[in-house]
């Protein structure tokens, strides 16, 4: 029987790692040896509910005391970038929640970094999961729409302001919903239409919600346009309603139109509605389910040197994040939409 992988996970102040953890620990190829928690009253809540026993408190003696493979990062945004490169720095392999750094300068470091060292770099992208946006892309890819024209994502969040985690609203920690958000809409559209990033056109964020904290800016928007003049435009503000955003058929919505027709579903739903010039009426197909934790998967497969097509992989990961970061770069150098970015050397 072979080995298991071996996981130490570090920061747990965002839900999303919890997720991890769970597909983690009922995987059979994996297993959890170490954990850490550097925030104190972090350490505290999860010690009441019982949940996670934390066997560390700094990440450096983790890293230096336990022997395992890869290291899953979770903590706040502003800390992930520092903690993958010395995960990476110290010969293990990197799964992190999105996004896995705030800055560039952090993101060519682990770049480099995992090129050099061979080691791979995983991240919680999960939208490619979703049965309903895996059964869009078997009609995209179909060809069934004709020439792809336009795509358009709505992904508005709730902002439960009082009960997100409270780090969210404080200067410096978050680093931009472009990148927290929009590196699913970066990594999804190409997966989705088998056509690659050329140009960014258009990037905007700015504050409407969040009225009690200025400085976040909870609304932001980009266009960009694919291979083959594909006109792709996402919304990814935290505009939804507070307690059925997630729950409302504009969760990450996704419209599709091509010279043939148009195809439409979203994360919330669990049919695609595909309409093309010659109906009556619109058809409307089941969801295409998919295995859990599929990022995982790729994660491990890519590991073992076993990539699928159009699985996640690091490359994939890397540039993803490229493509958010730059985004967030230019809708944060000014209050204005920007003027067009090339992309070819992405």
């Amino acid at each position: 029987m072979a080995a298991k992988f071996r996981f130490a996970f570090v920061g747990f102040r965002h839900p999303h790692i919890f997720e991890l953890w769970d597909a983690v620990k009922t995987h059979p190829d994996c297993e959890i040896v170490a954990a850490c928690e550097p925030d104190i009253d972090t350490r505290r809540t999860l010690h009441e509910r019982g949940e996670i026993s934390i066997s560390h408190e700094e990440f450096e003696l983790m890293l230096t005391e336990v022997s395992c493979e890869i290291v899953a990062v979770g903590d706040v945004y502003v800390n992930r970038g520092e903690q993958a490169i010395r995960t990476l720095e110290s010969n293990h392999h990197l799964i992190s929640d999105k996004p896995i750094c705030t800055k560039m300068t952090e993101l060519f470091r682990i770049e480099t970094l995992a090129r050099e060292k061979a080691l791979k770099v995983g991240c919680q992208l999960d939208l490619t999961a979703s049965p309903t946006i895996r059964r869009l892309r078997e009609v995209v890819l179909s060809g069934a729409l004709g020439r792809l024209a336009t795509v358009t994502i709505s992904a508005q969040h709730p902002l439960r302001y009082g009960t997100r985690p409270s780090w969210y609203f404080e200067p410096g920690c978050h680093g931009g919903v472009l990148n927290d958000i929009g590196i699913h809409a970066f990594d999804l559209l190409p997966w989705l239409t088998g056509s690659r990033w050329l140009k960014l056109l258009t990037s905007r964020a700015w504050n409407c919600k969040a009225v009690d904290t200025p400085f976040f800016r909870d609304c932001a928007q980009f266009q960009g346009i694919l291979e083959g003049e594909i006109s792709c435009f996402t919304d990814v503000s935290y505009l939804a309603p507070n307690k059925m955003g997630s729950r409302l058929p504009n969760y990450w919505r996704i419209t599709i139109h091509g010279s043939n027709g148009m195809a439409e579903t979203s994360a919330a739903l669990d049919q695609v509605t595909v309409v093309l010039d010659g109906d009556e009426s619109p058809s409307k197909i089941p969801g295409l389910p998919g295995p859990p934790s599929a990022y995982l998967n790729d994660f491990l497969a890519e590991i073992r040197g076993a990539t699928s097509v159009g699985g996640l992989n690091t490359e994939r990961v890397i540039l993803a994040s490229r493509l958010a970061l730059l985004a967030q770069g230019l809708a944060d150098s000014s209050s204005s939409v920007q003027g067009e970015k090339h992309l070819e050397t992405f």
